[in-house]
């Protein structure tokens, strides 16, 4: 079976860790230091605010900026649960507004459409490492004088015009969970402009404040440990080539699947290929994914259902975009270590299942 997501984890990681484990030095440190300021390198020098989850990153972002009681947050529906708990903890609303087919992002209409009185900020989400339109809701935040906060958790490197997401707005978030395309074991990064925003993410993740014993606010324990930040560092000297190979794997499938809506990636977009998501229009998805596995091939669907439909908020909203993405969608293996013969494999057994109108 060719899984559909594989860490990449091999000896220099391990080396780091036992360099961290050797020093005593275990707790946020020096080693967390040096991540945010190499991590700064593919954010146009961003501040950045190492955490120790991707869900930390967000939720302290939203407050460092300000975000709180009774604001307003449009997020799209189609993403990660993560994506508006980290709204909803603030105490702030998440608006779930619809996205665009193509880039599976939010719909820069949609959101224009969402604005109210309470609107305080815009979330774009840039899913599956394609960075959301981000030019088109710059321009909004900046007519509406919103915030704009960058949910990039699976888009490290990606960029549009050649501006890094997490550049664009008040903040951005990513992830380095095990599956994304750089890891730290676990963790997160804030990246901001703003010294003050920076400033308050670091006293908020470390108990309020930023001097022994003189709490300023009521903060949270989001620290980074110096094992997981050696493990980023390490990885972020391979992201480079790792999303080279990522887009070379994508290019291939692109070239070669057959009976299935392949990903576009829109003009000044970099897609980082986090996942490689066709749409299976025409088939049932869940047979076509089960019908892969039988020929050895893994596959995820990411996400069946969108975020305001869960039972954590439970809305009757209408976003049809949003609920055909979420009824079509497959990601297939895309990651750095899949040999020639495994694209071969994956690319003979999708065109197959697709032939065979699974």
């Amino acid at each position: 079976m060719i899984p559909a997501a594989k860490p990449e984890i091999g000896d220099d990681e391990r080396a780091a860790v036992d360099r961290v484990m050797q020093s005593g030095m275990l707790a946020q440190g020096p080693e967390v230091a040096a991540f945010e300021s190499e991590f700064a390198g593919i954010v146009n020098g961003m501040h950045c605010v190492a955490v120790n989850s991707g869900t930390s990153a967000l939720h302290m972002a939203f407050l460092a900026a300000g975000v709180g009681e009774g604001d307003e947050v449009i997020v799209p529906s189609f993403s990660f649960a993560a994506t508006a708990n980290s709204v909803a903890l603030t105490g702030a609303i998440p608006v779930f507004v619809d996205i665009e087919i193509d880039t599976f992002a939010i719909d820069p209409a949609a959101v224009e459409a969402a604005i109210t009185p309470r609107t305080k900020a815009i979330m774009p989400v840039h899913l599956y490492g394609h960075p959301a339109n981000l030019v088109a809701l710059k321009h909004i935040a900046d007519k509406h004088d919103l915030l704009l906060l960058e949910d990039a958790a699976q888009a490290h490197a990606a960029s549009v015009d050649g501006i890094p997401v997490g550049a664009w707005g008040v903040a951005g978030s990513f992830s380095f969970y095990p599956t994304k395309n750089m890891t730290s074991g676990e963790g997160g990064m804030i990246t901001t402009p703003s010294e003050d925003v920076a400033r308050m993410a670091r006293v908020l993740r470390n108990q309020g404040m930023e001097r022994r014993y003189e709490n300023e606010v009521v903060g949270f324990n989001t620290r980074m440990t110096d094992i997981h930040a050696a493990i980023g560092r390490v990885q972020l000297t391979k992201l480079a080539a790792w999303t080279a190979k990522r887009q070379s794997n994508a290019a291939f499938f692109t070239e070669n699947l057959k009976g299935v809506v392949t990903p576009p990636t829109a003009s000044g977009a970099v897609h980082v290929f986090h996942q490689y998501t066709i749409r299976i229009a025409g088939h049932e998805r869940d047979a076509f994914a089960s019908e892969l596995a039988t020929r050895g091939v893994g596959s995820g669907v990411y996400y069946p259902t969108p975020i305001h439909r869960l039972p954590s908020f439970a809305l009757d909203l209408d976003l049809p975009v949003t609920e055909q993405a979420a009824a079509e969608v497959l990601s297939l293996p895309v990651y750095p270590s899949l040999t020639d013969d495994d694209l071969a494999s994956i690319v003979d057994a999708v065109n197959a299942v697709a032939e065979a109108g699974a």
